[in-house]
């Protein structure tokens, strides 16, 4: 993803703003928490956004895949104190697409109470 000139200013304020918790701040670092979800597609489809396969093969082979092929979406986080999740979207047993409610409820009744069965008071 290419970075655009726009948005300078705001990577400056960032910037600034984290090396002032730096100096601050005693184990800002240990604050700092990456969380993201991945699709898995349960037939062996690959998201080819994500992933590049290379081959001597004939590049104009495909393979048909059907247009809503089942997937699971799993959620996990990563910070200082270790792996929070993962998580995996489901209702009913059944797997789920993602949207605004479902991701808050994952949020409210999963993260937040794992987070708190984590050390947290010290950071």
């Amino acid at each position: 993803m290419a970075l655009h000139f726009k948005y300078d200013q705001a990577r400056r304020r960032f910037v600034e703003w984290a090396q002032n918790e730096i100096a601050v701040v005693p184990d800002f670092h240990k604050r700092i928490l990456f969380s993201d979800e991945a699709h898995f597609w349960l037939n062996g489809y690959v998201n080819k956004q994500n992933y590049r396969i290379w081959s001597e093969a004939n590049p104009q082979v495909y393979v048909e895949t059907p247009l809503h092929p089942e997937k699971l979406t799993v959620w996990c986080a990563l910070w200082a104190g270790g792996i929070i999740g993962p998580y995996f979207f489901k209702n009913d047993g059944h797997n789920v697409t993602v949207n605004g409610d479902r991701y808050r409820a994952m949020i409210t009744n999963f993260f937040i109470p794992e987070l708190n069965n984590h050390d947290v008071q010290e950071l």
